[in-house]
């Protein structure tokens, strides 16, 4: 459980550091740079056009380096990229300085989740899993604590990541390990169209999930949140994507067929609908719990599919093929959503959230329990 833990700094800082972190520094941004709504969302798009070059490279990446080595240096290039986004004011730049942290953070998704799942195999649990993808928790949690109190600082909010980052790679590093997973290794076969009921709540989970986290602190911004109400916010959600393993990790290898992502996906949409209710604290507060204690798991979920219907030797190359479609997904819901709240308001990116995960959830509670592929 000890290397399962230490490998979870590799969603903190791939997804919490690299990608959520980001909504904390999108005021302060837009303000100084002068950024349209769809501008603020473009950016998220970059990163999630990175993710998707990383998920199309990660299996070249593995089959070249290994697992482990695919995971650390995924990890150290995230830090930098990170850094980087401080150095520039220029609209080009930014973008591809969060394309950068996109394609390393899909590579350290890819990989890590690859060598949880092997934990989780010998040890016969879904800890493994759900400790690894709620590694974002912190991530957000240490954002939320410290970005937005930085207010118009968004340069030395980008520096504190990518030192954050750094530590997080070091930390991780002798838990990126695989057993005698040689560079040679083949990732296998993407197994994709057997598990398509759970391939399209995924889509459209990952079209809409990430618009709830990029605009949410512009969100509160617009119904004139103080800085400490959005750094409890973002903390208290952080909170709950850590406490979230103690919540699902028998359910995710547990339920039955697509039963766990679909009430995921319902509770998430559920939770996305709240603060469309007031934004009043206590209703954001619930919203943000609701969403924490559950978007994260979702990706945990899809690969015990993945696990339970494909051989061993095509993991790599299906959650590979998973993360592709994913990251389609998550590029291109930031800017139309952005474009959309452009033309009515911050709230119509909350709504995006809640329709899309409902949408998600009724095709998941279809899926029955895959069978195993025979092995290659």
């Amino acid at each position: 459980m000890t290397q399962a833990l230490r490998l979870a700094l590799g969603t903190a800082s791939a997804l919490g550091f690299a990608r959520f972190a980001y909504g904390l520094l999108l005021p302060a941004m837009r303000d100084d740079l002068g950024w349209s709504l769809a501008q603020a969302g473009a950016m998220n798009t970059a990163n999630g056009l990175g993710y998707l070059l990383g998920a199309l490279l990660a299996a070249v990446v593995v089959r070249r380096l290994g697992t482990a080595a695919a995971f650390r240096w995924g990890m150290s290039l995230t830090a930098v990229a990170l850094a980087a986004t401080a150095l520039s004011s220029d609209f080009v730049v930014l973008l591809a300085a969060r394309a950068a942290a996109g394609v390393t953070g899909a590579v350290v998704f890819i990989a890590g989740g690859v060598i949880a799942a092997r934990i989780a195999a010998r040890s016969s649990s879904g800890a493994p899993l759900t400790i690894f993808f709620a590694g974002a928790g912190l991530g957000i949690a240490v954002s939320g604590a410290s970005i937005p109190a930085l207010g118009s600082a968004w340069r030395t909010g980008w520096i504190g990541l990518g030192v954050a980052a750094a530590v997080a790679a070091l930390v991780s590093w002798t838990a990126a390990r695989t057993d005698g997973d040689p560079p040679s290794r083949a990732t296998g076969r993407a197994r994709v169209l057997p598990l398509w009921r759970v391939a399209l709540p995924y889509v459209l989970f990952a079209i809409g999930y990430i618009t709830y986290i990029t605009f949410l602190s512009a969100y509160l911004a617009d119904r004139a949140a103080s800085v400490a109400q959005v750094t409890l916010v973002w903390t208290v959600m952080g909170l709950a994507v850590i406490a979230a393993p103690a919540l699902w990790s028998r359910a995710v290898v547990g339920w039955p067929g697509g039963t766990a992502l679909g009430t995921l996906l319902a509770i998430l949409a559920a939770g996305a609908a709240l603060a469309l209710v007031s934004a009043a604290l206590p209703v954001v507060l619930a919203s943000v719990i609701l969403y924490g204690a559950t978007f994260m798991c979702v990706p945990a979920a899809v690969t015990a599919r993945v696990r339970d219907g494909t051989p061993p030797q095509d993991w790599t190359a299906t959650i590979a093929a998973f993360t592709t479609l994913f990251a389609a997904g998550q590029t291109a819901g930031p800017w139309i959503a952005g474009v959309v709240a452009d033309h009515t308001s911050t709230g119509a990116t909350v709504a995006w959230t809640a329709v899309l995960c409902a949408a998600g959830a009724a095709i998941a509670v279809t899926a029955r329990r895959p069978h195993p592929a025979p092995q290659a």
